[in-house]
């Protein structure tokens, strides 16, 4: 058996039809209402407006939730529109690289250890629009600043190929890789997000192998989606065996943190408190699923034989059995 599932709440899901602007303690008493969602990421500096860290943790601490991490968001500087760490303006840059050190600080106060950097504003619109080289090179030194503000704090980095950028500088596996490696810091590692991989045309489970090689898994956001934006939608509802596949994968890379749903209800209206339960259910039961096949010595042999035929039956019976 692995270790015990954990998953982590996008508390941004639970905001649907709540009125007006809920604060923080509104939020997280819809997240306690879904059994076994007990641990939560808050995006800063938006979750913690009006709050100090420890009341943020507070909150959380009422609720009987804990604090997997943080996810930099960079919104209150206009200038981030054209890029945070790929800014051409140097102060711009310099204000995403603070705001980040300052989450960097909220998060060590609240006695987390994990925050995550999607840099979706950092990229491109237009050929001729960017200094590739330049943009990569101060990314590089941005994230290398901020891995080093605090060596005990794991920095994520979660790669998407586009949106709200029509090319991000981070789209891909490859391209997430070869960033750290430059970086050279012990304290970074990658954020898989399964929408993402399928939006960057990869094969979840290849990209858990891969990062594992190269680096260190510091983050699993699961959902489903059809591979042509960031869908967000319920675990297992489009890619059930490609979910399995991943699962496997994730059990043979040995402990991991919480599963993290970054699932969108409010684009078909669903109540987060249903989907959040379906996504709970559903991931322990291909998870399940997943130690079997993990475990079968017929699938071993039938993947070792590249038997696409007899791989398909042996899933297929675990997954659709009666």
């Amino acid at each position: 058996m692995t270790e015990p599932l954990r998953f982590a709440a996008r508390l941004n899901a639970f905001k649907l039809g709540l009125p007006g602007k809920p604060g923080l303690d509104e939020i997280l008493a819809r997240v306690a209402r879904v059994a076994d969602l007990r641990s939560a990421d808050l995006n800063y500096p938006d979750h913690l407006e009006g709050l100090t860290p420890k009341q943020a943790l507070g909150a959380l601490q009422r609720y009987g939730i804990a604090l997997n991490g943080l996810a930099m968001r960079y919104y209150g500087h206009a200038g981030f529109r054209l890029g945070a760490f790929t800014n051409p303006d140097p102060s711009v840059r310099r204000a995403a690289i603070d705001q980040t050190k300052h989450g960097l600080d909220a998060l060590a106060e609240m006695g987390g250890n994990l925050m995550t950097l999607w840099m979706g504003q950092d990229g491109v619109d237009y050929a001729f629009q960017g200094n590739y080289g330049r943009m990569w090179d101060d990314t590089i030194a941005a994230m290398a600043e901020v891995a080093d503000h605090n060596p005990g704090l794991d920095i994520s980095v979660e790669y998407k190929p586009n949106e709200p950028r029509a090319f991000a500088l981070m789209p891909d596996l490859a391209t997430t890789l070869l960033a750290l490696d430059e970086i050279g810091r012990a304290n970074t590692g990658v954020t898989l997000d399964f929408c993402h991989l399928l939006f960057a045309g990869e094969i979840p489970a290849r990209s858990a192998v891969m990062a594992a090689r190269r680096s260190r898994i510091l983050g699993i956001h699961l959902n489903d989606g059809y591979g042509k934006r960031d869908d967000g939608l319920m675990v297992g509802s489009v890619h059930p065996v490609q979910t399995v596949e991943f699962f496997v994968e994730l059990q043979r890379q040995g402990p991991m943190g919480a599963i993290y749903f970054d699932t969108f209800p409010d684009h078909s209206g669903v109540d987060p408190v249903a989907e959040a339960g379906t996504n709970i259910a559903m991931t322990r039961r291909l998870w399940a699923i997943a130690e079997r096949l993990a475990a079968d010595k017929d699938l071993a042999a039938a993947t070792a034989a590249q038997d696409a035929a007899r791989c398909t039956a042996i899933v297929a019976a675990a997954l659709y059995a009666r």
